[in-house]
Formats: structure tokens, C-alpha cells, sequence
């Protein structure tokens, strides 16, 4: 009779990758209120209507596509660190966190998926985030603006978070709520849910999930998109 062998799982595990902003944390009011203030301080205006179009992209981006090269790379620096203190000191006096983002969190990581976060954001507003979320010690990888090169639609952030929880592409679920992020997580062949809110059902459709809501999501759902 053979020896009895302890049996090793060669399933993958899953892995789930959140974006923050629009995802997380109901950021929408703080970051246009934070680059409303900081742009006035330069003497600039900006609108709602602008501020739409730059859901999802890195601060430079932003910059290059509103003034060209009026600010040296200094001053473009100065001011992104100065919209982000401004931010973090609106939701760190009112933090606004998405309805069922730490109950998924916290499904997802009792059905043992591996948690990421990409984001555009830089780090220490993921901290808060997740500080704020409860969820640190949930999230294995984190990505953010200092660690990419490229923005979304670029799927350079998505890539790396996977690269970082250990896991390939296909293993991943990315959960985004900008046209821009479903576009930079077909491109690093990822499926994608798509959070509305943002932007429409219609803008989210390249998305292989569209919900209204984290509550409509569990482990269950994300497994069946890696099928």
C-alpha cells in the first residue's frame, strides 16, 4: 500500500484588484473641491464640467492636457502635492466610503481571493483609504501614481498589481468605475466590473459586469467571470 501523500491544489487562486477613487471611497466631491481650491490658490478656474474628463488619470496628465507646459515640472509637482494634502484633509474629516466596499473586502478575503488596489492616486491617499476602510492587512499589493509610468488607459498599473499578488491575467477580476480603467484592464486581458456612478452603463460597456452597486457583488460573481 502506497504512502498516503497530502494532496496540493493546482486550482490558482483568484485575485481581485480594486481601483479607489469611485470604487472605495466616494471621492468625487473631495477631488474636485481639492483641485478647485488649489487651482484658485494659482489663480486659475475649473469646472465641474472639466474636472469630469480627468476621472481616472494621473495629476501630471491632468496638468499637461489643462495648461500644456505654462508650469515648469516643478510647479506642476508643487501643486499636485498641495491638491492632494488639500483632498486628504477633506476625507480624513468626513470619510465617504462607498456603500459595501469593506463588506466585499471582506467576503472576497474569506473566500480566499488575493486583494490588490491599483490606483492613479498617490500612496498616502491609498493609506487613508484603507485605513479609514479597516481593510490594511486585506490588500497583499498595492499600486499607485509613484509606481507607474504610464496612466490609465495604460495597463501598466493593473500589470504590476498583478505581478506584485503573485497571479497572471487571467486570474484577475479588476473592479473600476472609469471608462478609462475598464479600457486599461481589457488591455492587461483582465475581466472587469464596472461600477456606475462615474460614468453610465453605456459609457462602462466594454466591462464584462456593469453594476449599480458593491452589494451586488460576491465571490460567487467574481469567480464566474474567471470561467
Amino acid at each position: 500500500m502506497e504512502p498516503h501523500r497530502e494532496r496540493i491544489s493546482t486550482v490558482p487562486q483568484p485575485a481581485v484588484i480594486f481601483d479607489v477613487d469611485g470604487v472605495l471611497v466616494d471621492s468625487y466631491r473631495p477631488h474636485f473641491e481639492s483641485w478647485r481650491r488649489m487651482l484658485a490658490e494659482l489663480g486659475e478656474e475649473f469646472t465641474e464640467e472639466t474636472f469630469r474628463g480627468t476621472f481616472g488619470r494621473t495629476n501630471r496628465d491632468i496638468f499637461a492636457d489643462l495648461f500644456g507646459d505654462k508650469y515648469s515640472d516643478a510647479e506642476v509637482v508643487a501643486a499636485a502635492d498641495r491638491k492632494e494634502a488639500l483632498y486628504r484633509e477633506i476625507i480624513r474629516a468626513d470619510f465617504p466610503a462607498i456603500d459595501g466596499a469593506a463588506e466585499l473586502i471582506d467576503a472576497l478575503a474569506d473566500a480566499d481571493f488575493l486583494l490588490g488596489v491599483g490606483s492613479s492616486g498617490p500612496p498616502e491617499n491609498v493609506a487613508l483609504t484603507m485605513e479609514c476602510l479597516g481593510c490594511d492587512k486585506k490588500i497583499a499589493a498595492r499600486v499607485t501614481g509613484v509606481d507607474v509610468e504610464r496612466g490609465k488607459p495604460d495597463p501598466q498599473v493593473f500589470q504590476l498589481a498583478a505581478e506584485r499578488l503573485g497571479v497572471a491575467p487571467h486570474q484577475c477580476v479588476v473592479v473600476e468605475d472609469a471608462t478609462v480603467g475598464v479600457a486599461a484592464a481589457k488591455a492587461a486581458e483582465m475581466a472587469c466590473v464596472a461600477l456606475t456612478g462615474t460614468a453610465t452603463r453605456e459609457q462602462l460597456d466594454e466591462a464584462d459586469l456593469v453594476v449599480d452597486s458593491l452589494r451586488e457583488l460576491n465571490a460567487a460573481r467574481m469567480s464566474a467571470l474567471l470561467d
